[in-house]
């Protein structure tokens, strides 16, 4: 389904009934990474999942911020007359999640994030220069996006309010030391390292984060 919101056409998907939960994908993908999950959460609960402005089937942009995705949700969310839907999303979907929570407090009943940073000096460093690469090769906005943003400070995080569950993999391309910044600036949070796992791989068309998700959304939504 398309829907405009705040001059950008956005095309989501809905699945099943219950309470709603919104999912935004990572950098570069669609919402079919979670081809695995949708269905399992659905079981039980309304999944609207994103395309984020700029990908899949969502209107092309010239260039890409992170607070005009997070405004996008609060639109969505507004628009669809939600009644404050869990929220769940993966690397630059969990930033989205981050400025939209602190933008708007009151938004969501719950916050889910993974693989998320609060600036790009939180990427370990070869991830970075390999971002860093391809962008010099090709000049991909997508990749100038994680190189100049976000920059979430402490006291920006100090707003969310509520439950949030923060994840990462032990192996992330994300520095651990910036994961638990995330939590330890989020008032009402819980830390999940997932030993064995990277960035991607409990994720990405992977059944694993469903029960990690059922249990918070059960608690929380």
């Amino acid at each position: 389904m398309y829907i405009q919101l705040n001059g950008q056409v956005i095309y989501y998907e809905k699945t099943g009934e219950g309470s709603p939960v919104i999912l935004v994908h990572g950098n570069g993908e669609t919402h079919k990474i979670f081809d695995v999950l949708i269905p399992a959460l659905s079981k039980q609960r309304t999944v609207y999942a994103m395309d984020s402005r700029g990908h899949g089937l969502s209107a092309a942009v010239s260039e890409y911020h992170y607070a005009d995705m997070a405004e996008d949700v609060a639109a969505f969310v507004q628009a669809l007359d939600l009644v404050r839907p869990a929220f769940y999303g993966f690397s630059d979907g969990g930033i989205v999640g981050l400025i939209a929570a602190i933008r708007y407090p009151a938004l969501f009943s719950c916050l889910a994030i993974s693989g998320a940073n609060l600036t790009p000096y939180g990427w370990k460093f070869y991830a970075k220069l390999s971002v860093r690469l391809v962008y010099l090769k090709n000049k991909n906005p997508l990749a100038r996006l994680m190189l100049k943003e976000p920059s979430i400070t402490k006291a920006e995080l100090s707003k969310i309010t509520v439950p949030s569950l923060v994840l990462a993999g032990a192996k992330d391309i994300i520095k651990k030391s910036e994961t638990k910044r995330i939590a330890d600036g989020i008032p009402n949070s819980t830390l999940k390292i997932l030993l064995g796992e990277n960035h991607f791989s409990y994720v990405v068309h992977s059944p694993k984060l469903f029960p990690l998700l059922d249990d918070f959304f059960e608690k929380h939504s």
